[in-house]
């Protein structure tokens, strides 16, 4: 069976492992996780990930997440553009997230990046999730 949106695949898993605090979880591996798990771990909402290979030679990536006095770091994790819905948005109107107190990861061309980078680098694109 295949994954319709491996993205909130990715996020479903980490607001799950979080729910329950497990320490570190696994998801099947791509650029696009990898990418979006770099911009979490820049901006300090996972301490670290590690890409495995499994006993069926396939990549995982493997997720340290990040607890602050027996919290979760992440409140709230959002997929906001999905397959059946694209959201994009223009550098002048990208969202702010809490007020600035969340990010916004955003798929623009010159690579996945928090909203506050796009804005920096004057790019727009698809608004993929919400950190909060």
């Amino acid at each position: 069976m295949s994954m319709q949106d491996p993205i909130s695949d990715l996020l479903t898993r980490i607001r799950n492992a979080q729910s329950v605090k497990k320490m570190s979880v696994k998801s099947p591996c791509s650029k696009v996780k990898i990418a979006i798990l770099k911009v979490l771990q820049l901006e300090g909402y996972i301490d670290n990930f590690n890409v495995i290979v499994n006993q069926k030679g396939k990549k995982e990536v493997e997720i340290i997440l990040k607890y602050h006095e027996g919290k979760a770091v992440i409140a709230k994790l959002s997929r906001v553009s999905k397959p059946s819905l694209r959201i994009y948005r223009g550098q002048a109107n990208l969202p702010k997230v809490l007020g600035g107190l969340g990010i916004a990861i955003i798929s623009t061309s010159k690579g996945i990046m928090s909203d506050k980078k796009a804005r920096q680098v004057g790019c727009g694109g698809e608004v993929l999730c919400f950190v909060e």
